[in-house]
C-alpha cells in the first residue's frame, strides 16, 4: 500500500483520511463521523516548527524542524553529546569536573529527557534521580547562605562535600485525603509524599543563614527539607518564544478574576495591580535587563538562555566557561575547607594534578596553604572548561528539541475527555495554548547576539500551561507553596521514554489520577475542579486521564 508521506502526522495522531494518492484504498465506512477542525491543529503541539512525530522511547530527544531548517543538526547532535555525557577531572573534552558537584551528567537527572522519577534514597550516581534538595530558614523562608542554592554532596579529593549524602533519608509517608482516597463510587487511590531527614553530622560546613541583616548559624531542627526534582526539557525553546507581553496579559487577566471571586490567584510577589513588582536579570554577566520568570517550578528563572539548562551546565557540574570563571561555592565552604587539615594536606597534589601550568601564576602555590586554598576556592579568573563552541551547540540543542505531537486526538473516549478537561475548570491553570512571537530571543547573560540557535516565530502551541504559580496546599509543599503550573504536553509519552509516569514537583503522584487528588486540598487554587472530578462517573474520570495522556 502506497501512502504520501504528508499523511503520517495524521495517521499517527488517530485523524481518519481518504486520500487520492492511496492507490489501494478501500472504504469500509462511506460516511466516517467528521473530525473536529481542532484535531489537525492540536495535533502540533509545538506548532509546525517546533513538534515531532516519533512516539518511540526516544520521541523527547528529536530536534524540532526549525533545527533541520537552519541547518544546525550537527551541531545539535554536538550538544546533546555534551548533554549526556559524564564530566571528569580530567578527561578531555569533558574535563573540569569539581572541586564540588550534584551529578557528573545532566542526563543523570532527566531520564530520557524527561522528568525525573521518584527514588528512595539520595544518590548522585542514580540513573534518573532528578532530585535536588531544597534547604532553607524556617523562620525566614530563605536558602541557607552556608550553602548553595542546589546543595552540592560531591566533591574531588581532597575536598569534602558541603554535604554527606549517606545520611540523607528519603521516607515515603502514606497519606489520607479528607475523602478516605475514595470517589463516591467506590474506586479508591494511594496517595504518597516525602519527607526527609538530614542529621546535623551531615552538615560539613555550618548552618548559617542570615535573620535581620546578620549572620546566625542554625541547628538542623530549624533547617526546612523540600524536595524538587527536574522537569522534561523537550519544548523549552517554545516557551522561551511566548512574548513577555503575553505573559504580563495572562497575569492581569487572572488578576482580574482574582478580584471578582476575591480569592488569592496571583503572587503577588511577581505582579500587583497590573504590573510586575519583580523581574529577572542578571547584573554579573549582563546589564540588568528584565524579563518575566517563566522556569522553574520555583518560578526562579528568565529567558532561557539565562535559564535552568544555561545555568546547570555550570553549577551541576562547576564545569567553567569564558562567562563563568568561577566556582560554584559559598565562602563559608571556602573557610571550612582551607581550615582543614585533611584539605591542607591534599591541596598541593590537587593543584599540581589539575592545574599544572596555572598553580604559580594564580597564587595557589605560595606556600602559605590556607591561604592558597581560599584563593582557589574563590577565583573569579579560573581557567575555561567549556568552550564557547561547546556551549553554543549544548543551547542550541537545549532550545531545539521538539515536542511530540498530540496522539489520538479523533478518538471518541479523548475527545470526552478534552471537553470535560474544559468543562471542569481544569484549564483555568492549565492553559491550552499559546502564540509565539518574533522570538528575537532574550539573553540576560549577554553571550548570544540573535541568530545563533533556533527559533519559533508565530506558532501556535499547545503547552497546557498559563504559566504562572498557583498553590495546592499538599503536605510537605513546595518551598514557599506558590509553583508553577506544568506543562502537560508530551507527559503521556513519560513512561515509554523515562521508565516512569511519577508527576508533581517531587514526584508524589505515581500516575495521573493522584496528580489530579494532590489538587484537592480544601485551600487548593483547583479544589472546585477536583470536586468535580470526583462527581464525574469513572468512564469519564478515565476519559480526561486518556485526553491527558494523549496531549
Amino acid at each position: 500500500m502506497k501512502i504520501c508521506r504528508m499523511l503520517i502526522p495524521a495517521l499517527i495522531a488517530g485523524i481518519p483520511f481518504v486520500s487520492g494518492c492511496n492507490e489501494d484504498s478501500i472504504g469500509t465506512d462511506p460516511t466516517p463521523a467528521p473530525t473536529p477542525d481542532w484535531v489537525a491543529v492540536e495535533t502540533y503541539a509545538g506548532g509546525e516548527l517546533g513538534t515531532t512525530f516519533n512516539m518511540s522511547a526516544s520521541a523527547f530527544e528529536d530536534p524540532t524542524p526549525a533545527v533541520e531548517n537552519a541547518g544546525m543538526v550537527q551541531q545539535f547532535k554536538h550538544g546533546e553529546m555534551i548533554f549526556e555525557h559524564n564530566y571528569g577531572p580530567t578527561s578531555e573534552p569533558f574535563d573540569g569536573l569539581g572541586p564540588l558537584y550534584l551529578r557528573t551528567s545532566c542526563l543523570m537527572c532527566h531520564p530520557g529527557y524527561g522528568h525525573g522519577k521518584r527514588t528512595t534514597s539520595y544518590r548522585y550516581d542514580e540513573m534518573g534521580n532528578g532530585y535536588l534538595l531544597v534547604l532553607y530558614d524556617k523562620e525566614t523562608d530563605a536558602y541557607l547562605t552556608s550553602l548553595t542554592g542546589m546543595p552540592q554532596t560531591q566533591a574531588i579529593a581532597p575536598f569534602k562535600a558541603p554535604l554527606d549524602e549517606s545520611q540523607i533519608q528519603i521516607n515515603w509517608m502514606q497519606y489520607q485525603d479528607e475523602w478516605g482516597n475514595r470517589f463516591p463510587d467506590g474506586e479508591t487511590y494511594d496517595l504518597i509524599y516525602p519527607e526527609v531527614v538530614i542529621p546535623e553530622s551531615a552538615y560539613y560546613v555550618p548552618i548559617q543563614a542570615n535573620r535581620n541583616g546578620e549572620t546566625v548559624t542554625l541547628a538542623a531542627s530549624e533547617v526546612g527539607i523540600r524536595l524538587e526534582s527536574t522537569i522534561g526539557i523537550y519544548g523549552s525553546g517554545l516557551l522561551d518564544a511566548i512574548p513577555d507581553d503575553s505573559l504580563k496579559a495572562q497575569y492581569a487577566r487572572v488578576e482580574q478574576i482574582e478580584k471578582q471571586i476575591g480569592k488569592d490567584l496571583v503572587n503577588d510577589a511577581y505582579f500587583k495591580d497590573g504590573e510586575w513588582t519583580k523581574l529577572y536579570s542578571n547584573t554579573v554577566q549582563g546589564n540588568g535587563e528584565q524579563h518575566p520568570y517563566r522556569f522553574t517550578y520555583a518560578l526562579s528563572r528568565g529567558a532561557l538562555q539565562d535559564g535552568p539548562g544555561a545555568n546547570a551546565i555550570w553549577n551541576i557540574t562547576n564545569v567553567t566557561r569564558s562567562d563563568r570563571r568561577y566556582h560554584y561555592m559559598t565562602s563559608a565552604y571556602a573557610t571550612t575547607a582551607s581550615n582543614d587539615p585533611d584539605v591542607q594536606a591534599g591541596f598541593y597534589h590537587f593543584i599540581e594534578t589539575y592545574f599544572p601550568d596555572r598553580n604559580n601564576a594564580e597564587g595557589w602555590n605560595t606556600g602559605d596553604v590556607q591561604q592558597d586554598i581560599w584563593n582557589f576556592l574563590m577565583s573569579q579568573d579560573l581557567p575555561v572548561e567549556m568552550t564557547d563552541e561547546e556551549y553554543t551547540d549544548l543551547m542550541i540543542w537545549h532550545r531545539g528539541l521538539a515536542v511530540p505531537a498530540a496522539r489520538n486526538l479523533s478518538d471518541p473516549t479523548v475527545q470526552r475527555g478534552r471537553e470535560l478537561f474544559r468543562q471542569i475548570g481544569c484549564t483555568a491553570c492549565h492553559r491550552p495554548s499559546w502564540t509565539t512571537g518574533p522570538d528575537d530571543y532574550n539573553d540576560p547573560n549577554l553571550f548570544f547576539k540573535g541568530n545563533e540557535l533556533p527559533r519559533y516565530p508565530d506558532q501556535t502551541i499547545w503547552p497546557y500551561s498559563d504559566m504562572m504559580q498557583h498553590r495546592l496546599y499538599m503536605v510537605n509543599d513546595i518551598r514557599g507553596a506558590w509553583c508553577r503550573t506544568t506543562p502537560l504536553w508530551g507527559r503521556g509519552l513519560s513512561l515509554v521514554c523515562s521508565g516512569h509516569q511519577d508527576r508533581l514537583h517531587d514526584c508524589r503522584a505515581r500516575n495521573v489520577i493522584e496528580a489530579i487528588m494532590w489538587h484537592g486540598a480544601s485551600e487548593s487554587d483547583a479544589r472546585e475542579s477536583v470536586e468535580a472530578f470526583r462527581e464525574l462517573s469513572r468512564e469519564d474520570r478515565d476519559a480526561i486521564v486518556e485526553f491527558i495522556n494523549a496531549i
